[in-house]
């Protein structure tokens, strides 16, 4: 066994030996997965990650979390499947994959054709597009890789077009023409997710593609309409952050009730660049208080506006084309660029003394995430699902407690969703995706007049052409060959495929023996942030295809920050890549993955501050381990983590330790050790014994009840505290004697403890740290020759297993702690380092005596005292001692005398006595000033205060030990 603990050599072979084996399949040792089990079934999917991903920190955590539960459930004996999946990821796979087609053949997707474009895409896939599952598998995930799956595949797309073709015949996906997020560098709508909001706090210049300047942001212009008519050249004055779509504007909207507008009734508005009149309407939507009281209404470009044009039976007049260039306006703004329109329409207003004044505005700003262009709502012809029905039985689920959403504190956020749902839009204007399997008809026959692109009748879907015309044919009443077919160019949201995934990757719509048994799954684990884009979307989708839930149980994980609570982003250079803790990255390496990056070059130094100052030396190897134990380590529920990567670094200081534990108690129990048929003890265990097992069954009770809660800090604390604490500070320290000694009969009755302790204490971590405890386990004899082959597949520890509760023992050793915990204090008081004093103990009466004398021996080898002596009760103390009190029962005496030299002692502590009285009178004198309470920041007041109590104890300390150096002088 090596000397020490090396995360690269304990991580190195397990994983494909496991995989090998089969122990991540649920058909492991039973015939087959329909095989009746008593212990049950647990199936959860993944969170599909996207093909272009690798790996970050949140995906870490989701998979810490996710196998820790897998593992322990598979330990538990369960038919346990984790099915693997990859998402196609329309818009960041074509992103991808275009501009490396322009980076190495300068030509675009359009250059190559649709067919042969999406042949460049698979070839991607195939060169790259695993690269995410070697991640997650250097993470140790025990995913059935045999069951991985794309939601490309035909398995899977087949699934999405008959769940398109049914929700369609039942009018449950419709097409409408409707306001939608569009990205013009994308020429494509966008799901809400996909939109950053920057926030701006006035004037603000911003890059956009396409531009060669920065455009203008967070102003508010306002300019006036003449009032068709007036003698009195009265005009109406309104405001705008998108001076460009006046071009659009239709009508100018007041509030009912305002008194300033109540004599325009009925009266028509000027547009000045457009033969059109605008009327004035009156609406509750408009805020008095807020500008002019006048509001200018854009139907075609803004969803307030629409739904005021709706309401008013206005008409929608598109001013702008898919790559955001004008239309349907006059020159000389015809054909300009959006924002080369804005300058030359505020230009015009100038011209025509109808501006009126700019000024700064608070602004949020939406850009798409993936182009980082400004998004901009267009109408266009999409298709829907439509919600309403579905979101009452998916919010029905959770009221009813058949799906319990966890923390319950997202409960609300789930009803809020589903109570204000609108219909989704699935249509994306791309080529890499699931085509929708949607047709337009034309009729080749005249008595049948040419349909439109929004009339839902011209729209048939099929799972095949031929199918699509026969119903077309049908609805018509006209022969098959009359029909003529348009597929719709467009693909289906990549949400739409994610939203069938717990039952397409089982083979719905058809039976399969998996969808029989897996479906539905126990278990969705994922970030809260994706609630309503995914969750949400499986439940409806998953109760209105198959009439049952998807999964009974949703926990939902918090989001990773950086160790001062920001959210990680690259520009911070705060970005941690998982494998950069497990494997530890120099300084230097970490600036060079911002060169490699897609950072703007202002930005990089910024980020490489940022990362000097987080890690000035780098990040050092963590190894997988520890970085999965301290993710879930920090898992609480409901709040966001606040990643310290010298907190991950602690925790492979804990692997060190359970390696050097692991090494010692084997040399301690020998070669020819055999442990015995079953874990119950002897009948002749010493009192500490007693106590390790009574400890260790209170971890395994905790790590029970925190993995049913989801409770992952309260496992983690309470398998790291039974290591460190109880079995490595204590019981190990305990033993050293008892192993060393000739009580032939202790020694084996200490053996036989210590391994059920490595035994126990390796199962119980195994699922948070596989790596290492696999590494350890195996090292340990077997107590039956057919035990299984990998700890991973060895049962989990149980309460009933495990149920050597002794409250007695652990009286008796907690006293023996709080004594040792007094005699090092003292020790650590007087300096006494390399010396063990005699230590006597005062006890208040017989039983405490008895007690005392029981652990007496535990505390010479705990606190590396000399003799430990209880005296009479009454008896004083020998004189030259110091005092400390171990319990309201006991007192420790600790001898000084002949120790040391108490007049040397006595001038070192006076002249450390009147430092610590200076601070104290400086930190005094500091808080009493008249201005302290007001200008100095309450952190630094509470600083100052805690600094102060600290300071007057240590004083109170000194007092004590110069009283008992006088004396003894």
């Amino acid at each position: 066994m090596p000397d020490s603990y090396s995360p690269q050599y304990v991580e190195a072979a397990w994983y494909p030996w496991w995989e090998q084996q089969g122990f991540f399949k649920p058909e492991y040792g039973r015939s087959s997965v329909s095989a009746p089990n008593p212990r049950g079934i647990f199936m959860m999917c993944i969170p599909p990650p996207n093909v272009t991903g690798s790996l970050h920190l949140g995906h870490a955590l989701t998979n810490a979390i996710q196998d820790s539960l897998t593992r322990w459930h598979r330990m538990r004996g369960e038919t346990t499947l984790w099915n693997p999946g990859c998402d196609h990821a329309g818009i960041a796979t074509q992103v991808v994959v275009e501009k490396k087609l322009w980076r190495e053949q300068g030509r675009n997707r359009h250059d190559l054709g649709r067919e042969a474009f999406l042949r460049e895409v698979w070839k991607w896939k195939e060169e790259k597009g695993d690269r995410i599952y070697h991640q997650l598998k250097k993470l140790g995930s025990s995913l059935d890789w045999d069951r991985a799956c794309f939601t490309m595949d035909p398995k899977l797309s087949a699934a999405v077009i008959e769940a398109f073709v049914q929700l369609h015949e039942e009018g449950v996906i419709y097409r409408s023409t409707r306001l939608v997020n569009w990205s013009c560098t994308l020429n494509s709508a966008i799901s809400d997710i996909e939109v950053d909001k920057k926030e701006l706090t006035g004037r603000t210049l911003l890059s956009v593609p396409g531009y060669k300047e920065k455009v203008e942001f967070g102003v508010l212009v306002s300019f006036a309409y003449k009032v068709q008519g007036s003698e009195s050249n009265e005009e109406v004055v309104v405001a705008t952050t998108r001076i460009e779509t006046m071009l659009g504007d239709v009508a100018v909207a007041v509030h009912p009730k305002d008194p300033r507008y109540q004599h325009l009734k009925g009266k028509i508005l000027i547009h000045p660049f457009l033969s059109r009149s605008l009327p004035i309407i009156f609406d509750d939507f408009v805020d008095m208080e807020f500008g002019t009281g006048a509001v200018k209404i854009t139907p075609a470009h803004d969803q307030n506006d629409y739904e005021v044009g709706q309401r008013h039976g206005l008409e929608a007049i598109s001013i702008m084309d898919s790559r955001g260039a004008l239309i349907n306006v006059p020159l000389p703004f015809l054909g300009l660029p959006r924002f080369e329109a804005r300058k030359a329409v505020l230009a015009a207003l100038k011209e025509q003394g109808l501006f009126r004044g700019i000024e700064d505005n608070p602004m949020v700003v939406p850009l798409c995430n993936r182009s980082k262009d400004v998004v901009e709502p267009l109408l266009r012809p999409q298709w829907y699902v439509r919600c309403g029905e579905m979101a009452q039985a998916a919010s029905a689920a959770v009221t009813r407690g058949d799906l319990r959403i966890l923390p319950e504190t997202h409960q609300r956020t789930w009803h809020a969703w589903m109570d204000n749902i609108r219909d989704w839009c699935i249509s994306r204007q791309l080529w890499w995706g699931h085509r929708i399997p949607a047709y337009f008809i034309t009729v080749n026959d005249p008595t049948i007049p040419p349909g439109e692109d929004p009339d839902g009748r011209y729209w048939v879907s099929g799972r095949s052409e031929a199918e699509a015309r026969e119903k077309a044919a049908k609805e018509f009443g006209v022969s098959p060959d009359k029909i003529i077919l348009q597929q719709d160019e467009d693909v289906l949201d990549t949400w739409f495929s994610s939203g069938l995934f717990p039952f397409s990757i089982l083979g719905w719509p058809n039976q399969s023996e998996d969808l029989s048994v897996f479906y539905p799954g126990t278990l969705l684990e994922t970030g809260h942030d994706i609630l309503f884009f995914w969750v949400a979307r499986m439940v409806m989708l998953g109760l209105k295809l198959t009439g049952r839930l998807p999964f009974r149980e949703v926990y939902l994980h918090a989001i990773v920050r950086d160790a001062h609570g920001r959210k990680m982003s690259k520009s911070l250079g705060n970005v941690i890549d998982p494998l950069d803790v497990i494997h530890g990255v120099s300084l230097q390496g970490l600036h060079d993955q911002l060169l490699n990056s897609n950072l703007d070059p202002s930005e990089v130094e910024k980020a490489k501050e940022g990362q000097k100052a987080d890690f000035p030396a780098g990040i050092p190897e963590c190894g997988t381990d520890a970085l999965r134990f301290g993710l879930c380590a920090y898992t609480s529920q409901g709040r966001d983590i606040n990643l310290d990567v010298n907190r991950i670094l602690g925790y492979r200081h804990f692997c060190n330790k359970l390696w050097n534990a692991t090494k010692f108690a084997l040399r301690g129990l020998g070669k020819g050790f055999v442990p015995s048929a079953t874990s119950e003890p002897g009948g002749h265990e010493s009192l500490v014994d007693r106590w390790i097992r009574s400890r260790l069954t209170e971890a395994v009770r905790l790590s029970n009840q925190g993995f049913q809660a989801y409770d992952f800090p309260a496992i983690t604390t309470a398998q790291y505290s039974f290591w460190l604490y109880e079995l490595c500070d204590v019981y190990l320290e305990c033993l050293k004697p008892v192993l060393n000694g000739v009580d032939q009969a202790a020694t084996e009755c200490a053996c036989q403890t210590l391994y059920t302790c490595l035994d126990v204490g390796l199962r119980l971590l195994s699922p948070f740290m596989p790596f290492v405890t696999e590494e350890l386990f195996q090292r340990l004899p077997r107590r039956m020759p057919q035990a299984p082959p990998s700890l991973c597949v060895t049962p989990y520890p149980e309460p009933s297993e495990c149920s050597w509760k002794d409250t007695e023992a652990e009286a008796a050793i907690e006293l023996a702690l709080s004594i040792t915990r007094a005699v090092r204090s003292l020790r650590a008081d007087y300096n006494l380092i390399r010396i063990r004093p005699d230590c006597f103990l005062e006890v208040a009466d017989e039983a405490t005596g008895a007690l005392a004398s029981a652990v007496s021996g535990y505390v010479q080898v705990l606190a590396s005292a000399g003799v430990v002596a209880v005296l009479a009760l009454g008896a004083p103390a020998p004189q030259g001692c110091a005092m400390a009190l171990a319990s309201d029962r006991c007192s420790v005496h600790l001898q000084l005398q002949g120790l040391v030299d108490p007049a040397r002692e006595l001038g070192k502590l006076q002249a450390k006595r009147g430092e610590a009285q200076r601070q104290a009178q400086r930190l005094r004198e500091r808080r009493s000033t008249m201005s302290y309470p007001v200008k100095v920041p309450l952190k630094v007041q509470e600083a100052d205060e805690a600094k102060l109590r600290q300071t007057e104890a240590e004083l109170r300390k000194m007092d004590e030990a110069i009283t008992l150096f006088q004396k003894m002088v």
